[in-house]
């Protein structure tokens, strides 16, 4: 049996020979039979496979819910009827629903398997000794890894030898700049991003070398935790889900109540004998069960999806299509959700001025102001000089592709290629006229970078590094001494924004002078400037939190990053407004989950958050009883992601890992493809419950007429293979041009839903009554003066089928609007009528057509019998407007 090695050791604090020592091996490596015992001992470095559950099982459990079973019931009564065409109709909806979700829940499975691409197939290891490429499934506790720049991080280690090494772990932590290693201990409560002196399974170098001892392998790695944690979360039905399972229980309870109550009033109250009672039950069961409502369900959220897909947001689960339209939260990263993940230089201070810049990202787009006022860069003469240095001191390099420009190398440095690239500074032309003889590659011991050419030594790298070697400052009239309190003043200023600051200098070189070492740099240098650098928000950002804010949504920034740049740009968005609190991942961990949950709803942005803090932070706000949406692109997401009432991903910078957690996935990466889709959201939830509303009057209509005939001794005015025609073709065709209704116009002014809202509201008990009333009153009239002017049962039976289709046809015109008068809007629902014409075309060929008239039991009716339909279908139509309109008016007066 296999162990990991102990999680309770925070490696991160202890000095480096300590590790060595506790896991007993040296900067020699591991002797191959020791790394042999301790792989028996730990297993391989591979994440846990989750067990899959069986195919046949995941398809079963779409059967466990009230409402298929209520659905089957109804396909077994039918049979039991002697229907056997209806019944496998019935039956069909439940396996073909059943079929979508076990679809849809299988790909979820995926998220886990993508969190396992990610480990580095291979390492160079130590062992004896001797350097060796080794595949990374055989690290073990105790190992020594050496990294290089390209290579993705094979383990979890603790550095204790770095040279200028630099690690991308966005996906990790959310950090969008790559991470200074160093080898010193940190504290022991310090967040993933900020153990500098480790390297974290799963990230890549992107810069420099580096060596370490493996302390964390497979599940103990903070990959590993992630990926349990996913595994350990559970998805919360979606607020559809769970009133279609409340109103599923209400409906089954209301359909038993009124079958038993029909049964005893026949048997008892009227004398019927109990068989013939039992049918009839059996008739007003099949007839209030809207056997159409689930593929109404699916068929309108499958039209949401499309029309997200057109604007850029994919849905991988259907009840996500809904959730979006009652979300009354959004946590949202900040690296690669609210900015662009491209880091650009917006400030830059020289002795004389301060230079704004426009434009974000690598490309040369934006001027370059001063107070306000555009400038022309060749009049600053210093500027120039700065962007050449930045230049030149730079291992980036920024070129125009097919898809707009693109950065080689590190983000910060890319930045300075595109500041040199607004003064019209190309890199090739000036790295042939100033060539670079040596360098010293930046470091985290010195924090700072600098290359020697023909003419000049350029210094780049922290301000306090870089100031410490400078004795005078440049001017655009010369030199003149170092005025060190107003470079730390510009320094507070630009951090204070949320910059990464920067300092730049350069010096003549020694007459001779061939390279360049720490100890022989010297000082004397003059100082250029400080560039203040930023990932800057998304351009459209603003415009779509502006909307979510309007529709009463709450945006919440949870970043991987430092507090004074989540503060910035969440200032810049106006998230939490100007004076808001920012928690950040330490506060976060010492409080308990009671005061989280009470904090939870003041705090708009948190800072230097782990994994286990964005999920806690997800949770406490469910627990609040919030609907949350998460927005992620990291592996760090993933598992809020999936705990989140629906998880949002980015499609192009999202990792795989955060892809397969979402319910949805943005192919734009835009925060503002969010408000579109809340927007579908809304528009999707309020056509299902028109479709509700439309479904439910029109099955009480019928089971009206079959109880009032009852109850009068009347024979059955319709049978049930009529019943199933209208619930399971005319019904359904019908209320599917609901799902192509509009937006409203006040869609995204209004406040989220109360997620406990009950789909069965006051208004729609009081439109079921009404409704039901009169369509039961008007089927049972025509079938009653078929029967007087001498016509078959058969025709009788036909005129009320036909009564009961076209007063559907003529409340699926009140349903269009349920606030707002249609009489005037007619004629421009055209879903509406195109639905009606095939709707009224099938049930022509019902009431005409021998074959049809042998299997449904129908008859072909007179003109006379149409006309009557016809006018009782319009003051049908009529009187709901009336009541809608007084309903409307009552409003307003109160």
């Amino acid at each position: 049996m296999t162990q990991q090695a102990p999680r309770a050791e925070a490696w991160h604090a202890r000095a480096a020979s300590e590790v060595l020592a506790v896991l007993n091996t040296d900067e020699a490596g591991l002797s191959a039979s020791e790394a042999e015992l301790r792989l028996q001992r730990y297993g391989p470095n591979l994440l846990p496979v989750a067990r899959v559950r069986p195919a046949w099982l995941r398809f079963l459990d779409q059967f466990n819910n009230l409402l298929v079973l209520v659905l089957l019931a109804a396909g077994v009564l039918t049979l039991l009827l002697g229907h056997v065409l209806d019944a496998a109709v019935i039956i069909g909806v439940t396996i073909v629903n059943a079929l979508i979700g076990f679809v849809q829940e299988g790909r979820a499975e995926a998220a886990l398997a993508a969190i396992g691409k990610m480990l580095t197939p291979t390492a160079s290891v130590l062992r004896g000794g001797q350097q060796l490429p080794m595949d990374a499934a055989r690290l073990v506790p105790g190992d020594i890894v050496l990294l290089a720049e390209g290579d993705k991080v094979p383990a979890d280690l603790r550095l204790f030898e770095v040279k200028a090494l630099r690690v991308e772990e966005a996906a990790l932590t959310g950090e969008a700049v790559p991470v200074e290693k160093s080898v010193a201990p940190v504290g022991r409560e310090a967040v993933p991003g900020d153990r500098l002196c480790m390297a974290f399974s799963g990230t890549l170098v992107v810069h420099g070398q580096g060596r370490g001892v493996v302390v964390a392998t497979g599940a103990a790695s903070e990959i590993g935790q992630i990926s349990a944690m996913l595994a350990a979360v559970e998805r919360i039905d979606t607020p559809l889900l769970t009133r279609m399972a409340s109103f599923s229980r209400q409906l089954t309870l209301a359909i038993g109540v009124l079958a038993v109550m029909v049964f005893a009033l026949g048997v008892w109250g009227a004398g019927y004998a109990w068989s013939e009672m039992f049918m009839v039950a059996v008739g007003i069961a099949v007839a209030a069960i809207p056997e159409g409502l689930p593929a109404i369900v699916t068929i309108t959220l499958a039209i949401g999806v499309q029309r997200m897909a057109k604007r850029n947001a994919i849905v991988r689960r259907l009840p996500a299509v809904e959730t979006l339209g009652s979300v009354s939260v959004i946590c949202t990263d900040k690296t690669g959700t609210l900015t662009r993940n491209e880091m650009t230089v917006l400030r830059v201070a020289t002795g004389e001025q301060v230079f704004e810049l426009g434009g974000t990202g690598y490309g040369p787009e934006g001027g370059i102001h001063v107070g306000g006022r555009r400038i022309e860069p060749r009049d600053y003469v210093v500027l120039g000089e700065l962007a050449l240095a930045g230049l030149l001191c730079n291992d980036a390099q920024v070129r125009q592709g097919a898809h707009g420009w693109q950065l080689q190398g590190d983000p910060t440095e890319g930045a300075l290629c595109t500041l040199a690239l607004k003064l019209g500074l190309e890199h090739a032309e000036e790295a042939a006229r100033a060539p670079r003889h040596d360098v010293i590659p930046f470091a985290a011991e010195h924090r700072y970078m600098a290359t020697l050419h023909d003419a000049a030594i350029y210094l780049k790298g922290a301000p306090e590094a870089v100031l410490a070697r400078c004795d005078r400052q440049r001017g655009d009239s010369g030199d003149m001494p170092l005025d060190q309190a107003y470079w730390l003043a510009q320094e507070t200023a630009l951090a204070a924004e949320g910059l990464r600051v920067l300092a730049l200098a350069r010096r003549v070189p020694d007459a001779g002078q061939a390279e360049l070492s720490l100890d022989a740099l010297g000082g004397h240098f003059v100082l250029l400037g400080l560039v203040g650098i930023i990932d800057p928000p998304r351009e459209e950002v603003r415009a779509s939190l502006a909307r979510c804010h309007g529709a009463g949504i709450r945006v919440k920034m949870i970043t991987g990053d430092h507090a004074i740049t989540a503060r910035a740009i969440a200032s810049q968005l106006g998230i939490g407004g100007d004076a808001g609190r920012t928690l950040t991942g330490s506060q976060i961990e010492a409080m308990s989950d009671a005061d989280l949950r009470a904090m939870v709803h003041e705090v708009d942005v948190f800072a230097r958050a782990s994994p286990a803090h964005k999920l806690r932070l997800v949770e406490a706000l469910q627990a609040g009883g919030a609907v949350v949406a998460m927005t992620g692109d990291g592996v760090n997401d993933a598992p809020a992601l999936k705990r989140a009432s629906v998880g949002v991903a980015m499609g192009q910078k999202g990792t795989e890992v955060a892809r397969e957690a979402a319910g949805m996935v943005l192919t734009d990466d835009n925060f503002a493809s969010i408000g579109h889709a809340v927007e579908e959201g809304r528009t999707v939830y309020e056509n299902i419950r028109k479709a509700i509303l439309y479904i439910l009057p029109t099955n009480g209509g019928e089971v009206g007429g079959i109880v009032l005939a009852m109850l009068l001794g009347w024979q059955m005015p319709i049978t049930p293979v009529q019943i199933l025609w209208v619930n399971m073709f005319t019904e359904i065709t019908l209320s599917i041009s609901l799902a192509f209704l509009p937006a409203a116009a006040a869609c995204m002014q209004r406040p989220p839903r109360d997620p406990a809202e009950s789909l069965i509201s006051g208004f729609l008990l009081w439109r079921l009554l009404l409704v039901s009333l009169l369509m039961a009153g008007a089927s049972l009239l025509v079938f009653q003066l078929e029967l007087a002017t001498g016509a078959s049962i058969a025709q009788a039976r036909t005129a009320a089928v036909n009564m009961i289709v076209v007063g559907e046809a003529a409340y699926l015109l009140n349903c269009g609007d349920l606030e707002h008068c249609v009489l005037g809007s007619l004629l421009r629902n055209r879903p509406a009528w195109l639905a009606i014409a095939v709707v009224m075309s099938l049930q022509l060929a019902v009431t005409y057509l021998p074959m049809l008239q042998l299997l449904f039991g129908t008859a072909a009716l007179p003109v006379a019998s149409w006309g009557c339909i016809l006018l009782l279908g319009l003051m049908l139509l009529l009187l709901v407007e009336g009541e809608k309109g007084l309903r409307m008016w009552l409003e307003r007066r109160t």
